[in-house]
């Protein structure tokens, strides 16, 4: 059918949204040290070559929407348009990071709960978290920069990236503190971007001479 995945990527999709949801459960359920790769696979009745072919190990499932979204991202600052300021761009980022239209979107906050507390107790997870923090800033920091050449700096790039991502965590972190369902979660996210963006938008002011000219100048 024009439009949509044809029945080989509906059948791949529905075999990585069983091993996520399969490993998540085992993990809950019998401790993620305890939980092998091969006992995912038998679970979800593929074979131990079949998980490799979606996921490097069990850490990468835990974090299976993370690098999904660190491309869409790339594609949004990717595609700044002529003249458009910084915060702005990082507007239409947060947008399509918060889309809830998606398959992928519906698994993520049905899988929220449960993914909070494993990575709150597993040191490994912890650890992985916070590198993945690290690097995908990193990467996104580089894709600003690239994206303004010759209007941000590395300093600010970095600052402005910096800030964007942390607002989203924090507001993440204090909605789930409170228990917030799904709708108010986002509503946090949002005010956290828009706070963060505030002050991104001084980016966007006209400077007078050095590194970082404004983003609105063309």
């Amino acid at each position: 059918m024009a439009g949509g995945p044809g029945l080989r990527e509906r059948k791949k999709l529905r075999t990585r949204r069983t091993l996520i949801e399969t490993a998540v459960r085992m993990f809950e359920r019998h401790g993620y040290e305890r939980t092998t790769l091969a006992d995912i696979a038998a679970a979800a009745e593929v074979s131990t070559r079949t998980f490799f072919s979606y996921f490097s190990g069990k850490e990468d499932v835990v974090f299976f929407d993370t690098r999904p979204r660190v491309e869409r991202a790339l594609g949004v600052i990717a595609s700044r348009l002529p003249g458009e300021p910084v915060a702005d761009l990082l507007l239409r980022v947060a947008r399509e990071a918060l889309r809830f239209d998606t398959e992928e979107a519906e698994l993520v906050l049905e899988l929220h709960p449960a993914r909070t507390r494993l990575i709150m107790s597993v040191p490994a997870l912890q650890a992985r978290a916070l590198h993945l923090l690290f690097e995908v800033q990193r990467e996104l920091a580089g894709a600003l920069l690239r994206a303004y050449p010759g209007e941000l700096d590395p300093i600010e790039a970095g600052a402005a990236i910096g800030g964007f991502v942390g607002a989203v965590k924090q507001a993440v972190t204090a909605g789930r503190d409170r228990g917030d369902p799904p709708h108010l979660m986002r509503a946090a996210v949002e005010r956290g971007i828009e706070i963060a963006l505030y002050g991104v938008r001084s980016l966007d002011r006209p400077r007078a001479g050095g590194t970082g000219q404004a983003a609105t100048e063309v």
